[in-house]
């Protein structure tokens, strides 16, 4: 491709609502443009390195067994509202209605969709196990579309589905995507970590997240260098903590006028945010809760509610508070309440004369004993994981970072096939669901995570498997006859041996054309100016480490090939 004719519009200013580097990136090498909040247009480098990506994504869902085919986008209500969820999605599902006013929405997902199509052909446990997928665009419409392809409302997806006798066959299919995924995401380039995960709406038991590292990415995960334990805070399972005896002291009701946080408190009686219970209110469908959790700890609210199986979760109000405590923000506890439902972390039951509120403004209560004074109606692990935690397979303390999801394996067992009737015939002639899983990799999200993770102040730093272009080639002085002779020899060459490559011809300033090269983020740069017509050779530039480099003439090209491989 020769440099004039590629349609890459570069910019040197950052876009004003371009918060993240991906985003601000891939608009300044001509990558994307925004049609709409959260939709963009994908110009042909961005589509280059996501049809790599999607290739590779190709090779190892078949070399599992996958086969490849293509799904409605436009999805009739009715499957939905068979599973239950046409309500549970909300209004991040965007809905239509056809000429004949019936229900649709473009899918966000195809949980319901490939169940009922396997559900019409597939009648024999001799055509089990079945591994399906597709990879199109997935609509969402999420109420801040943000950080440019991390978080849009159009988005493209692979989704497998995997189709099973039993959960022993379950088992063999989620191992073999989960093996697909860390092959996906290594020859991509990334630096990742599967991590246990909550399965969120999609619904199941047992799921992992794939999570490439990265300082700005939107999930928070827990992992331990001492064992092989990795979660995302919202799932990671956590020991409660014991406190130091102490012999027990009477209740007593204490002053604390004006003091309505715990680091407040605990200043205020002199003692550290440990001992404090924090006493936290919420609303659900199915009545008020108070979830108890230590002072110096945080209320996990997708565990709350995954224990309540509420799909409504939030926190109460002031009028909400004062009409089922009598008190105020700041004051509430859970000594002596019986009209609402006391959940209470595995760790709060282990405290020895602590602080509550007191349910009366500006009061609290000290000398509480949990197992004396509070009568939880469940008493769990409620709490976010933090940096220090211990490990809970092996103790050790766990370390935290920051990720972006990029892929997610589900066993979802039998909740769309036994809500949607899906069934085969076993060895017997015995009718039996289908036992599923759901596999999905966020292919335009995989091109954002690996400029997030390779990038630097000059521009994007692309592994080399997924680069739209391998090679720029640079001459110095395009109206130099005998640079561009050389160019032109080195452009001829290296595409006839299959390597992809953009010679920039363009009449510019070589700093512009340098700025251009770092800011796209091709891996490798040959630069044809006086030294490599005075030496006869090749002037390489690694754009990762920065390394220049001088190859012969004569057989250059097996050099750049071996390069690109080790990149």
């Amino acid at each position: 491709m020769k440099m004039t004719n590629l349609y890459a519009p570069t910019l040197r200013e950052v876009p004003a609502e371009a918060e993240v580097p991906s985003h601000q990136l891939m608009f300044r090498a001509g990558m994307i443009r925004k049609a709409a909040g959260g939709v963009y247009s994908y110009l042909p480098l961005a589509w280059r390195t996501l049809r790599k990506i999607e290739q590779i994504v190709r090779e190892e869902m078949d070399a599992k067994g996958g086969q490849e085919i293509a799904m409605p986008i436009v999805q009739p209500a009715e499957i939905w509202q068979q599973t239950g969820r046409w309500d549970v999605y909300g209004d991040e599902m965007f809905r239509l209605k056809d000429r004949h006013q019936r229900d649709f929405c473009l899918g966000p997902t195809h949980e319901e969709m490939v169940t009922t199509l396997v559900k019409q052909d597939v009648r024999s446990y001799r055509q089990l196990p079945l591994l399906v997928y597709q990879i199109q665009n997935k609509y969402r419409d999420e109420i801040r579309p943000r950080f440019g392809l991390m978080r849009g409302r159009e988005f493209i997806m692979k989704d497998l589905y995997s189709f099973d006798r039993d959960t022993d066959g379950l088992e063999i299919s989620y191992k073999k995507m989960y093996d697909a995924y860390s092959q996906i995401f290594s020859r991509c380039g990334l630096e990742f970590r599967p991590v246990e995960a909550d399965p969120g709406a999609i619904g199941g038991s047992g799921t992992h997240e794939f999570m490439v590292i990265a300082d700005s990415g939107e999930a928070a995960i827990a992992y331990c260098d001492g064992c092989d334990f990795a979660a995302n805070v919202e799932k990671a399972e956590l020991l409660s903590l014991t406190s130091v005896a102490e012999a027990e002291k009477p209740l007593e009701k204490v002053a604390t006028p004006g003091q309505k946080t715990i680091n407040a408190v605990a200043e205020y009686l002199s003692l550290s945010a440990d001992r404090l219970i924090k006493s936290l209110a919420f609303v659900t469908e199915k009545g008020p809760i108070l979830a108890l959790v230590r002072g110096d700890h945080e209320v996990n609210e997708i565990k709350l509610a995954n224990l309540l199986n509420v799909l409504q979760l939030e926190m109460a109000g002031e009028k909400e508070i004062q009409s089922l405590f009598h008190s105020e923000p700041g004051y509430i506890g859970p000594v002596g309440l019986s009209n609402v439902t006391i959940v209470a972390d595995a760790s709060v039951m282990n405290m020895v004369n602590a602080v509550c509120g007191a349910n009366a403004a500006d009061q609290h209560l000290t000398n509480v004993m949990p197992l004396r004074d509070i009568k939880p109606a469940h008493v769990a692990d409620i709490r976010l994981i933090r940096e220090g935690d211990p490990c809970p397979r092996c103790g050790a303390p766990v370390k935290t970072a920051r990720g972006i999801e990029v892929g997610q394996v589900f066993k979802l067992h039998t909740k769309y096939s036994q809500a949607l009737d899906a069934t085969y015939l076993d060895e017997n002639g015995q009718e039996r669901l289908m036992v599923m899983g759901c596999y999905g990799v966020g292919v335009s999200r995989t091109m954002a995570a690996a400029i997030e993770q390779h990038h630097d102040a000059d521009g994007i730093i692309w592994p080399a498997s997924i680069a739209p272009y391998q090679v720029v080639i640079v001459p110095i002085n395009t109206k130099d006859e005998s640079q561009m002779t050389m160019a032109e020899q080195i452009y001829r060459e290296l595409s006839a041996a299959g390597v992809e490559v953009v010679l920039d011809d363009r009449e510019e300033r070589s700093g512009v054309k340098f700025k251009d090269a770092d800011l796209i983020g091709y891996p490798l740069r040959i630069t044809v100016g006086p030294k490599a017509l005075k030496e006869n050779s090749v002037e390489l530039k690694v754009r990762r480490t920065k390394e220049s480099l001088l190859l012969p003439l004569d057989g250059y090209v097996e050099g750049v090939i071996r390069l690109l491989a080790s990149l």
